[in-house]
C-alpha cells in the first residue's frame, strides 16, 4: 500500500517523474532552485505566479536530489516544506518520494478513545541509539506494559544534533538524528502491528529562534498585531493568513496520511492567537474530521493552558465536535502540591486545598473553571467543564514539562515518598480520564530528564543564562553559586545524562515498580475501560470529609457507580473519616484499606464498582 499526502508547497513528485517546486515568498523579488548536480551548483528560475507565488517543475531533479532556495539571487534557503533536512536545518533539503515505502498495515483502523493509555517519549533519551528503530525495538515493553498510545515529542527538523523538539523550524521533515522518514514510517508500522497507536506531538504556535528564514522571504507569515512568549506571533488572522492556515492545516494532515498517524498533540494552543471565525484550531479539525478521521480512529488532542472547555464540546451522539481531549495540567499540580509538599510557581493555586482540586477534576474536569488564579494575579482562568466527559481529561503525575522545565529535572520518584506515590498512581491510573505516562515512569527511571540544546555559540550563550535567570526568584536558587548548578542545556552531558538507562530494570526495586504499573494498567484494561462508554457525563460528585479524605464517584447510564475513596496523607484517619464508595472492591491499596475497621491507613486508596442499582 502506498501513502502520499499531496501539497500546494514544497517539493512534488509528478506523474510523469518530474518534480514541481512551489515556495511562497511575498516578500521576494525573483527566486531560483538551486540544484546540487555532482559537485557543482544549478540555479533554474521559478515563475513568479499572482499572491506571492514562485513556480518550477522540472525533469533535472528526481527523489533524492538535493536542493535550496535562492531569494533575489543572494540568500540560500532550505525549503519551508522540506520532507527531509538531511544536513541539517541549514543545508539543503532532499526531494522524497513517499511512494517509495511499501506500507503493510492496510487493515489497521486505530483504537478507540476510551482504550487509550499515552506513553510519552522523546525519541533521542529513550535509548542508548537514540533513533526512530531504537524506539521500534522497545515497543514490545510498551506492550506488556498496558500501553495503547505512543506519543513522540516533537521530530520536527531542529537545529544541531539534539534538542527537545520545541524548537523545531522545519515542520514537515523528520530530524536527521532520528533517522530518515522512511525509519519513522516503519516504527508507526511496526507500532500498529502490536495493537498500538501513534501519536506525534506538533509545534504551531512558534517557530524556533535558529534556522527560520521565513522572515526574510514571507515576512506575511507572521504578525505584530498578536505577540507571544516567543515574540511576533504567527499570522493566523491578518493579510496573507490564508496561506499561514493553508500551511499549518496541510501539515497536520500530511502527518496523519503520508505517515499514518493516529493522532496529534497540538502543545500550548493558548499561544495560537487567531481572532477570525472559524479559528485555526477549529479548522484544522474540521479538516482533518472530513479528511482521515472518516475512514479510522484519528484524534486529536490539546495542551491549553487557558482551559477553554469549547474546543472539547460533544454532539448529540457523544462524539468530540472537535478535540478529543486536552492535557490536565490541574491534575497534575493537585497531586504534585498533594505528594512533595512544594508551593512554588504555580503550585501555589493549589496550596490551600490540593484534595479538593484534585477531587474536581476528577469528577469535572478543569480544577480552575473561571476561578482567579494567584498564580496569575488574580487573573481568572478556565471555563465550565462539569458537563463534558472524563475521556475528555488526559491526566499524569509527570511529563517532559513538569520533569524537565524543573532546575535540575528530578523525578516524581526522587521528591516523593513511595506509599505517596503509589497512592497517587492509583488513584490516577484507575480513574476515567486516560493517563499519560513519561518515558520511565513505569520503572521508576533514576535518570532525570533536563532541558537540552544545541544552538550556535552566541544563541547557546544566552540560552544558558536564561535558564538560569529563569530559577533566581526561587528561594532553592536565589544564590548565584547555586543557579550555576543548574545543568547548561547546550552540554552534550546533560543531554547524555537524561537518556534512560535500561539496565536499572535489573534491580529488584526497579522491576518492582513495573510491575506495580503494570498491574494497575491491567485492572484498568480489564474493569475500567469497558465501563467508560457508559459514564453519564455532568452527574459525577466528589466529597472532601477531611483535609486529606477524598471520595469520587462516577454514574453509570444502566445504573449504579464507580468509586475511590482515599486517605491522601501520611496519618492515619479513623475508619469513618472517609466516606467509602459503595460495592465490590476492584482494588485497594494498602490490602487492608478494603475494610478499615478501625482506621483507613496512611495513603491508602479503594475503588469499587456497584453494578445495577442508582
Amino acid at each position: 500500500m502506498k501513502r502520499r499526502h499531496l501539497m500546494p508547497f514544497g517539493a512534488e513528485i509528478q506523474d510523469d517523474g518530474s518534480v514541481r517546486f512551489a515556495l511562497w515568498a511575498p516578500g521576494a523579488r525573483q527566486v531560483e532552485l538551486a540544484l546540487q548536480e555532482s559537485v557543482t551548483e544549478t540555479f533554474l528560475p521559478l515563475t513568479a505566479q499572482p499572491d506571492g507565488w514562485f513556480l518550477l517543475a522540472t525533469d533535472r531533479a528526481g527523489p533524492g536530489s538535493r536542493y535550496r532556495f535562492r531569494i533575489d539571487g543572494d540568500l540560500k534557503v532550505p525549503d519551508p516544506a522540506s520532507r527531509y533536512q538531511p544536513a541539517d536545518v541549514h543545508g539543503p533539503s532532499e526531494v522524497v518520494k513517499p511512494h517509495a515505502f511499501e506500507w503493510r498495515d492496510g487493515d489497521w483502523r486505530g483504537r478507540p478513545w476510551e482504550e487509550t493509555v499515552v506513553y510519552e517519549l522523546h525519541v533521542g533519551a529513550f535509548t542508548a541509539a537514540g533513533d526512530f528503530a531504537a524506539v521500534a525495538e522497545r515497543l514490545d515493553h510498551l506492550v506488556d506494559l498496558g500501553v495503547t498510545a505512543m506519543e513522540l515529542m516533537p521530530v520536527a527538523a531542529f537545529p544541531g544534533a539534539r534538542n527537545w523538539g520545541y524548537d523545531g523550524v522545519l515542520p514537515f521533515a523528520p530530524d536527521a538524528s532520528y533517522g530518515r522518514p522512511e525509519d519513522l514510517k516503519m516504527l508507526v508500522q511496526e507500532a500498529h502491528a502490536r495493537g498500538l497507536m501513534v501519536f506525534l506531538d506538533v509545534v504551531y504556535n512558534h517557530f524556533g529562534p535558529e534556522g527560520n528564514y521565513l522572515h526574510a522571504y514571507a515576512p506575511d507569515f507572521f504578525t505584530e498585531r498578536h505577540h507571544t512568549p516567543w515574540g511576533a506571533a504567527i499570522n493566523f488572522d491578518g493579510p496573507g493568513s490564508a496561506t499561514v492556515r493553508e500551511y499549518f492545516v496541510h501539515n497536520a494532515l500530511y502527518w496523519l496520511e503520508e505517515y499514518h498517524l493516529d493522532g496529534l498533540r497540538l502543545d500550548a494552543v493558548h499561544a495560537i492567537l487567531d481572532d477570525s471565525a472559524p479559528d485555526i484550531l477549529e479548522e484544522l479539525a474540521a479538516a482533518v474530521a472530513a479528511g482521515p478521521a472518516r475512514r479510522r480512529h484519528v484524534h486529536l488532542i490539546l495542551e491549553n493552558d487557558d482551559n477553554a472547555a469549547r474546543y472539547l464540546e460533544r454532539d448529540a451522539a457523544g462524539a468530540p465536535r472537535h478535540y478529543v481531549a486536552q492535557w490536565n495540567d490541574d491534575i497534575h499540580h493537585a497531586l504534585h502540591t498533594l505528594v512533595t509538599g512544594e508551593t512554588d510557581g504555580y503550585y501555589a493555586d493549589y496550596a490551600d486545598r490540593p484534595v479538593w482540586y484534585l477531587g474536581r477534576c476528577l469528577a469535572e474536569g478543569f480544577g480552575y473553571q473561571g476561578e482567579p488564579s494567584p498564580f496569575r494575579d488574580g487573573a481568572r482562568r478556565g471555563a465550565d467543564s462539569r458537563h463534558l466527559p472524563p475521556t475528555a481529561f488526559v491526566s499524569f503525575l509527570q511529563n517532559h514539562d513538569q520533569v524537565g522545565n524543573r532546575a535540575l529535572g528530578e523525578r516524581m520518584a526522587e521528591l516523593a515518598e513511595p506509599d505517596a506515590l503509589q497512592a497517587a498512581l492509583a488513584v490516577m491510573l484507575l480513574a476515567p480520564s486516560p493517563p499519560l505516562l513519561f518515558m520511565g515512569d513505569e520503572f521508576c527511571a533514576p535518570s532525570p530528564f533536563q532541558f537540552f540544546c544545541d544552538f550556535g555559540a552566541d544563541l547557546a550563550a544566552d540560552v544558558t543564562a536564561g535558564r538560569r535567570r529563569e530559577f533566581a526568584r526561587f528561594e532553592r536558587f536565589a544564590d548565584p553559586a547555586a543557579q550555576e548548578a543548574i545543568p547548561d542545556p547546550n552540554d552534550p552531558a546533560t543531554f547524555e545524562g537524561s537518556r534512560l538507562d535500561w539496565t536499572t530494570l535489573a534491580q529488584d526495586t526497579h522491576r518492582h515498580w513495573l510491575e506495580f504499573y503494570r498491574g494497575l494498567l491491567a485492572l484498568r484494561r480489564e474493569h475500567v475501560v469497558p465501563l467508560l462508554p457508559d459514564l453519564v457525563p455532568g452527574t459525577a460528585g466528589f466529597g472532601q470529609p477531611g483535609p486529606r479524605a477524598l471520595w469520587v464517584t462516577w454514574r453509570l447510564a444502566g445504573g449504579g457507580h464507580l468509586g475511590v475513596a482515599a486517605n491522601l496523607g501520611p496519618d492515619p484517619l479513623p475508619a469513618d473519616a472517609v466516606v467509602p464508595a459503595q460495592g465490590d472492591v476492584l482494588y485497594a491499596h494498602p490490602a487492608q484499606a478494603a475494610d478499615p475497621q478501625t482506621v483507613w491507613p496512611p495513603w491508602s486508596v479503594v475503588w469499587r464498582l456497584r453494578k445495577g442499582v442508582p
